[in-house]
């Protein structure tokens, strides 16, 4: 499990308003299949989320994990803490994981699901999630640069609250 959280924000006991949850094999984000995922690593991916939201007065935490249970696990405590948001990669669970969406579905909370690659110019297999009809947006196949997309989407709706 990885967690991080952004630069503003460090130690102090304030819950995140947005959380950025990395399923499985994201942690090889940089050296795994770059044809798909590109060369960015996980750990810039989160560094340039902390720096725009830190830059917005937003508090973002980051979460990774290759388990099913700890990222089931962290979207409950993210309903505890009052999370405002969610940007989800649910990576290979995308396709595999009702426990997941379940989750998702009974938090509440608005999200919008991400993944690096287009998964529908891919296998057959990955055009299927199980996450798409309770997102508030999906992006696909933008590479890094929809995470960075769905956060903009995202403190646009805070400004607007």
């Amino acid at each position: 499990m990885r967690k991080q959280t952004s630069s503003k924000t460090g130690n102090t006991p304030n819950p995140p308003e947005l959380l950025v949850v990395h399923g499985p094999n994201l942690n090889l984000l940089g050296t795994r299949e770059p044809k798909h995922y590109g060369t960015r690593t996980l750990a810039e991916i989160n560094l340039a989320l902390a720096h725009r939201a830190d830059a917005a007065g937003v508090h973002l935490e980051a979460f990774q994990s290759n388990h099913e249970g700890a990222l089931i696990e962290r979207v409950h405590a993210a309903r505890a803490q009052g999370v405002r948001y969610l940007i989800i990669n649910p990576a290979a669970y995308t396709h595999t994981s009702i426990a997941l969406r379940d989750a998702l579905a009974a938090t509440e909370i608005p999200f919008v699901e991400v993944h690096l690659s287009n998964v529908h110019a891919r296998e057959p297999f990955r055009r299927q999630s199980y996450f798409s009809d309770l997102a508030i947006g999906v992006i696909s196949g933008l590479g890094s640069e929809g995470y960075l997309l769905a956060l903009e989407y995202l403190l646009s709706r805070i400004a607007a609250e």
